[in-house]
């Protein structure tokens, strides 16, 4: 059953009149009648009683009015809702992301970020998984480099990022200094294991023959980046992240970098979506932000 009928019925029933029906949807009279007429075929009853001064609705009229006029409020309310999502500093904003994205990125730009756009909403994930953007409804992910699906848009936020070996100044008054990456080998290394697939992160650097891996032991296996700095700013073994991941405790001599110059780079840090979000308002307006903020350790931020 075609929803036009169900409207010009509800417009009848509104307005009184099959003309002031028509004048309000924009149609004719005739059109009007022929619709009313195919309703009441199809669903073979009479809807309204015809008299000279006035059209009344039939107890079959009046059920259908009760049943269809509250769908049909909730039918606009819906496509209003899906005309202006998006389209407004309002709404609710979806994102994936990993761990050191969150406390690198993501989280030092939350609280100015609400204060300037309080009306939206925002929902992260924190999870190092790889995310079904569109099979999960998130709006958008994170992720080192922009080797992305074809259907979906990448932005830099970051530039190449540094790899770091870190350590506090305590620990390397006990156990020295290592001069080679396979000096670690006879060292406490902090290892750090991802939540989702149990993998233990490499601990690679570039060398003459160029990448190579070196595999470390140590006392202690975590899955968050926090606590892999913590243990390391408390002299318990040495840490292997992003070197921007600990620059305040760098800057406070809490740890110290070595091997910096087989130090390896990995690519820098994406905002991943799907094309059609382009334009949504909340995903642009979040994005923007996170480009206009300092607090990413002076990244020169860029758009591929």
């Amino acid at each position: 059953m075609p929803l036009i009928t169900l409207e010009v019925f509800l417009a009848i029933a509104r307005h009184g009149s099959l003309r002031a029906a028509a004048a309000a949807l924009g149609l004719k009279p005739s059109t009007i009648s022929h619709q009313l007429k195919s309703l009441e075929d199809q669903l073979e009853t009479t809807l309204f009683i015809r008299s000279t001064r006035a059209l009344s609705l039939t107890e079959a009229g009046r059920a259908l009015l009760r049943g269809s006029d509250p769908a049909f409020q909730q039918l606009a309310v819906a496509v209003e809702t899906a005309r202006n999502t998006g389209r407004s500093a309002r709404g609710t904003l979806k994102l994936t992301m990993p761990d050191f994205v969150y406390h690198l990125v993501v989280g030092p730009a939350l609280k100015s970020f609400s204060a300037a756009y309080p009306d939206i909403k925002l929902e992260l994930s924190v999870t190092d998984a790889f995310s079904d953007i569109l099979g999960e409804e998130l709006h958008a992910g994170f992720r080192l480099g922009d080797r992305i699906a074809p259907d979906m848009v990448a932005v830099r936020l970051t530039p190449p990022l540094k790899l770091a070996v870190l350590g506090s100044p305590a620990y390397f008054s006990a156990h020295g200094l290592p001069s080679a990456p396979t000096d670690l080998l006879g060292h406490n290394c902090i290892r750090y294991r991802f939540q989702t697939s149990g993998r233990i992160y490499p601990w690679s650097f570039i060398g003459e023959e160029g990448e190579y891996c070196v595999q470390v032991d140590g006392t202690f296996t975590v899955n968050t980046l926090p606590s892999v700095i913590d243990l390391a700013v408390n002299g318990l073994g040495l840490a292997y992240t992003f070197r921007d991941f600990a620059i305040r405790e760098l800057e406070s001599a809490a740890l110290v970098s070595v091997l910096e110059p087989q130090a390896l780079t990995v690519p820098g840090l994406h905002m991943y979506f799907p094309g059609e979000y382009r334009s949504m308002v909340p995903l642009r307006l979040f994005l923007d932000h996170l480009k206009a903020q300092t607090a990413f350790g002076g990244f020169d931020h860029g758009t591929d």
